[in-house]
């Protein structure tokens, strides 16, 4: 079951490599470029980034035991922290 996309706005060029970075710190694979796939923790979550200000990011997969809502925080935090760094 997927859960709905998460968009986040104002993301720019710093941020997002920021938080890439801070994904890749914890052990979560990222390809390079600005679309892709992550997983970690039984969480599976398509992103792409326009490049200029907007990230999606669509949660694919998950354990049964996990909300979306819940799904979507983890990823949420990585967005936040490096917001506006």
């Amino acid at each position: 079951m997927s859960c709905k996309p998460i968009t986040f706005c104002n993301v720019s060029p710093d941020t997002f490599t920021c938080m890439k970075n801070k994904l890749q710190d914890a052990d979560i694979y990222i390809p390079p470029g600005n679309k892709g796939k992550l997983s970690w923790a039984g969480i599976v979550a398509d992103f792409e980034w326009d490049g200029k200000c907007i990230l999606t990011i669509k949660i694919t997969e998950k354990p049964i035991f996990i909300s979306c809502d819940v799904a979507a925080y983890k990823i949420q935090k990585f967005v936040l922290e490096c917001h506006g760094s």
